[in-house]
């Protein structure tokens, strides 16, 4: 996988949410005049993802989880993770 280009983010998308999306990767340009202020909750809407994002989705930026209100910066990953069922 190759990372982010500096002024891009990376978006992921994982399980079930992968496949009623029909992709599993984009970047996503962004607009140096944004810097600080686009959030993965503006993200997940602008993109029309399928479902809910406050039921149950967890949002991981840079691999840590984060808050869906947390400003993303130009390079980073960020991902959607639905609850994954199974045993």
């Amino acid at each position: 996988m190759v990372g982010p280009c500096a002024g891009e983010i990376r978006i992921l998308l994982f399980a079930w949410l992968r496949e009623q999306a029909g992709w599993a990767e984009q970047q996503w340009p962004v607009n140096p005049n944004d810097d600080g202020r686009l959030t993965p909750r503006q993200l997940w809407l602008k993109l029309q993802l399928p479902g809910d994002l406050d039921q149950a989705i967890r949002v991981s930026i840079n691999r840590q989880f984060a808050d869906a209100d947390t400003p993303l910066q130009p390079g980073d990953e960020l991902a959607f993770l639905p609850p994954i069922n199974g045993g």
